[in-house]
């Protein structure tokens, strides 16, 4: 499989974690859209959220939960952050794994323009 973020996961590519545990890893954006962008990620490879399955929703649990330190220990938890899953090509996903994207910092403004 070529998924640069299994790459991660396994440790071939680096990246700035900021979060690790058994199932989730999180990462800082290499293209930030915010002062806190943070990529939070299932390390069981799924395409999009269209390739959830039964017995993968504790899983993207443990993301939710990751997210929520996550914004603690980035200062952004009280303030508000946004949490953005992008399924599919016509939403914006770039990479076919599973993702999260934690924005937050600045006042984000309306979801769209």
């Amino acid at each position: 499989m070529d998924c640069i973020f299994c790459k991660i996961v396994e440790g071939t590519i680096p990246s700035k974690k900021v979060f690790e545990n058994e199932q989730v890893v999180a990462f800082h954006d290499i293209q930030p859209a915010a002062p806190v962008h943070i990529l939070i990620i299932p390390k069981k490879h799924m395409a999009s959220m269209n390739d959830v399955q039964e017995g993968d929703w504790a899983l993207l649990g443990e993301v939710q939960r990751a997210a929520q330190t996550i914004a603690r220990e980035q200062g952004v938890a009280e303030s508000g952050y946004r949490l953005v899953n992008n399924c599919g090509k016509d939403a914006g996903q770039v990479v076919f794994h599973l993702h999260y994207h934690l924005l937050g910092g600045e006042n984000l403004g309306p979801l769209l323009a």
